[in-house]
């Protein structure tokens, strides 16, 4: 089945609300900056806004519904995402329909989370009922735990390095340091990578984000709202969204991509070589690699070889992250799912904030969410191209 077009569909107005180690503040004060920034730079009350999409962990125990009295707002169309690192391409996929079809005209896409202190744990202990059941007893559990397990079981599987994974981060800290809001200020060598100390054997350190708190958002409309806006917007030549995939996959070594990834490229009359920008989802090395391989850059199990054999950084042979990704600008919870999204849209409308791509056009987008013991269950991506 040939899937419908998003024709007629802007992507608009890339926001990031500056993050912050700790905050005192709710997530709803975070969302609330985002989507003030939203309005002001669009040139719009926040009455003109008739959708609005909302991803964020700390909520509670308010979700989207309660999210509209507090900030004053009445949409006709409304949608609370929960998935994690896939929340900015679904917030986008429901958005752009939406708009297709007359629900809405103008839908804010925003995801943000704040960061209290000791709040992260408490987070993790109400995660998901899997882990509440099936790990934790077992002294078990949170992402760290989680991620290597997969790390390790895709190194042994694949003969990934350390050293490979390392040039990801190297790379990416490289990217930070031209991104005003990225939390990692100082270089990062390979020799500081290899010797930091353990966290999860064999994640150390530096393979693992740092939650902050802080908010994304950008907005959906139809084409012509946009010009009339006067705002630089992209168009989105494809998506794939998927849930659960390979369950019966001992451990994960693929994602969601993989089911989708010829459609994918036949939709957006693109192929991978075609890309100038690649932001990935990166809570961890060893998830980055799996996007680029299932995504179609490189065979499966070449993924960490095929990034360590190229200059990752923004002004390199394969720009990749170019806001420093989670690993080096931090992970705002939910936030972190739209990090990627809305630093690609920057890219391919000229607007970046730190380090610009070179005729940068078109930019793909991946994203991975919601881990339980042994893999990620959601999974999307996206093409953007500057109109």
């Amino acid at each position: 089945m040939k899937r419908q077009s998003y024709d007629g569909v802007a992507v608009a107005v890339p926001v990031s609300v500056p993050y912050v180690r700790y905050s005192i503040e709710t997530a709803h004060w975070w969302i609330a900056r985002a989507l003030k920034q939203l309005c002001d730079r669009a040139g719009i009350a926040h009455g003109d806004l008739d959708g609005l999409s909302v991803s964020s962990f700390t909520l509670h125990p308010d979700t989207g519904v309660g999210l509209t009295q507090h900030l004053g707002l009445t949409p006709r169309w409304l949608d609370h995402i929960p998935m994690g690192g896939a929340s900015a391409v679904v917030a986008l996929r429901r958005a752009a329909r939406a708009v297709q079809a007359g629900d809405a005209d103008i839908v804010a896409c925003v995801a943000g989370d704040t960061n209290h202190v000791d709040s992260f744990r408490k987070l993790l202990g109400s995660f998901s009922r899997f882990a509440q059941d099936a790990s934790y007893p077992y002294g078990f559990g949170g992402p760290n735990a989680a991620f290597a397990l997969l790390t390790d079981h895709y190194m042994r599987s694949f003969g990934a390095t350390r050293e490979q994974f390392g040039s990801i981060c190297v790379d990416q800290r490289k990217n930070a340091l031209g991104y005003p809001n990225a939390i990692m200020k100082k270089p990062l060598t390979t020799d500081q990578y290899m010797n930091a100390r353990a966290i999860s054997d064999p994640l150390h350190l530096f393979d693992c984000v740092m939650p902050v708190a802080g908010a994304e958002a950008f907005l959906v409309t139809r084409e012509d709202i946009a010009k009339d806006l006067g705002v630089p917007f992209a168009r989105t030549l494809s998506t794939i969204e998927r849930h659960n995939a390979f369950p019966d996959d001992p451990v994960q070594l693929r994602g969601g991509w993989a089911m989708d990834v010829e459609e994918f490229w036949a939709m957006s009359g693109c192929t991978p070589r075609d890309m100038d920008v690649v932001q990935t989802y990166d809570d961890y090395p060893v998830i980055v690699a799996m996007q680029v391989e299932d995504l179609g850059f490189c065979d499966k199990g070449e993924g960490a070889a095929f990034l360590s054999t190229r200059d990752t950084t923004a002004n390199g042979d394969f720009p990749h992250n170019t806001c420093g990704g989670q690993l080096s600008a931090g992970q705002a919870g939910a936030a972190g799912g739209y990090l990627g999204f809305v630093e690609a849209l920057r890219q391919v409308t000229g607007q970046s904030l730190g380090l610009q791509v070179m005729n940068a056009k078109r930019a793909l987008v991946a994203g991975f969410g919601m881990i339980n013991f042994d893999r990620g269950l959601c999974s999307g991506a996206v093409v953007l191209e500057g109109a």
